[in-house]
């Protein structure tokens, strides 16, 4: 089993927020956009950054939590996804999903044996969020 951090330091696009992944085989993690934007969140100055995630048949990422909500979209291929202790969904292209602040992103997964699952996620964070994903530490 091969751990790889995946520490992708975005440029001056993202203001130098890192998406920090530990994940095996490291997905592809391509970041598309980054805005600083009007709204607050949670009282403080707001980023919203896009991301297009993709995982190849069977490949999965391990439990991990963001700084502020997250809107996704599957725009190809199957995405097996659970958050907190609500039992796993597969969704499918053209689905959309929804993840709370800090919740926990526990399953995040191609269950497919055959095509890649692509992801487009559309994360709210602090300005100031050093990470907009965060590794959930083993128990």
């Amino acid at each position: 089993m091969v751990r790889i951090l995946l520490a992708l330091a975005v440029g001056t696009g993202v203001g130098g927020v890192a998406l920090a992944h530990d994940r095996e085989n490291a997905e592809a993690v391509k970041v598309l956009s980054a805005r600083d934007v009007k709204e607050k969140l949670d009282g403080k100055e707001t980023k919203v950054t896009v991301v297009e995630v993709t995982l190849k048949p069977g490949q999965a990422g391990k439990p991990h939590r963001h700084p502020g909500p997250v809107i996704g979209y599957v725009l190809e291929g199957e995405y097996e996804w659970a958050i907190d202790d609500q039992p796993a969904k597969t969704l499918k292209t053209g689905d959309t999903f929804y993840e709370p602040t800090g919740c926990l992103h526990r399953v995040s997964k191609n269950p497919a044996a055959k095509g890649n699952t692509r992801v487009l996620a559309v994360v709210l964070h602090p300005r100031d969020a050093r990470q907009i994903t965060i590794p959930e530490p083993k128990k």
